[in-house]
């Protein structure tokens, strides 16, 4: 007998609901997940109650196991919506795929398979192989958005760089005789430090070290995911040699090719970085094609003049037609300012 159109209609929408949630847990898990990738889970049970899962900290359970636990008894028969493939290898944690077997979980929905050497379908494949129903592919396209950074160090070993620049709405980034805080307001200091909590190592030139002697920290930030005061500082990168009493301390000096430290830093465990400058870095990043998504603030403030330092170093386009074209894909107000996004057209739009 051929299944019934309207119970295949109302499955495809309980799906999409349950990957949504999945994908909202997955963003809770933003900043206590890396380096691991911020998983979200959602478990159905026979009777339609829902439990939620997130990834947790390096070491501590991963989203399946959370959303299993929270079910017990209940998990038996269920459904189990999971962004990303469960991973069936012993790492710090044992094999979610055991935990969904032992649970009697009889079908698994995943948004995306997981790209990672050591999964990359063996755990759709185990599953499969031990009678549960598996399906691919609901909402893949968010939980591709969402996970970008973790796809892209998983299939490069580079990691997701982000520009962070701040300037006033005529591209000034500092004033003619160097001084350059505040130009955006309290807010948007707070949500950069929101990206500095959701990056594994943060990028600065040894001369924004010389001449602002910042400490690169999370101080006005707070994730609930994170409760420890410096359980979310970055990783402290600086491009150069760093003063022996420079508030970045303890930090890695780096040098040479970029391309050679996204390299270095994609090994050592660095999913996404963000990079803070100067000019001059932002620069020799942006020049290099190395940043996949800029993130701009903007003051509603002018300098009013031709002779304020802008927000790359060096030399740019010669000539309109060599400009580099993007396209926005964010522009929220934050406090006084806007945050605006933007990123690379694809290869095949830039014609």
């Amino acid at each position: 007998m051929p299944p019934d159109p309207t119970d295949e209609r109302r499955l495809e929408a309980i799906d999409r609901e349950c990957m949504t949630r999945a994908i909202a847990a997955g963003a809770r898990a933003r900043c206590a997940a890396p380096p691991n990738p911020w998983v979200g889970a959602v478990l159905r049970t026979t009777d339609g109650r829902v439990h939620e899962g997130a990834t947790r900290r390096p070491g501590q359970a991963h989203a399946e196991v959370v959303a299993i636990d929270s079910a017990g008894a209940d998990a038996r028969g269920s459904t189990l919506y999971v962004t990303l493939e469960p991973c069936d290898h012993q790492g710090r944690t044992p094999p979610c795929t055991e935990a969904i077997l032992a649970a009697g979980v009889a079908r698994v929905v995943v948004g995306i398979e997981d790209p990672d050497p050591l999964v990359a379908g063996r755990g759709l494949d185990r599953l499969r192989a031990a009678g549960v129903r598996v399906d691919v592919g609901v909402q893949a396209e968010h939980v591709t958005h969402q996970l970008r950074p973790y796809l892209k160090h998983r299939s490069t070993g580079r990691p997701w760089v982000v520009l962070k620049l701040a300037a006033t709405t005529d591209g000034g980034t500092a004033a003619p005789n160097g001084s350059s805080q505040w130009i955006t307001s309290p807010e948007a200091r707070a949500d950069g430090h929101r990206l500095r909590a959701e990056s594994d190592a943060i990028l600065v030139g040894a001369g924004t070290i010389r001449r602002d002697d910042p400490s690169l920290t999370v101080r006005d930030f707070r994730d609930p995911a994170v409760p420890e005061r410096g359980g979310l500082d970055p990783r402290r990168i600086v491009l150069g040699a760093a003063p022996p009493d420079a508030a970045v301390r303890p930090c890695t000096e780096m040098k040479g090719d970029l391309g050679d430290v996204l390299d270095q830093l994609g090994e050592e465990g660095v999913v996404q970085l963000l990079v803070e400058g100067g000019a001059s870095v932002a620069g020799e990043f942006h020049r290099a094609g190395l940043v996949d998504r800029y993130v701009v603030y903007l003051a509603p403030a002018l300098f009013g003049g031709n002779d304020a330092r802008g927000l790359f170093g060096g030399h740019g386009a010669f000539d309109v037609a060599e400009l580099w074209r993007g396209r926005f894909t964010s522009v929220e107000r934050i406090g006084t300012d806007l945050r605006v996004e933007l990123e690379a057209l694809e290869p095949d739009a830039r014609s």
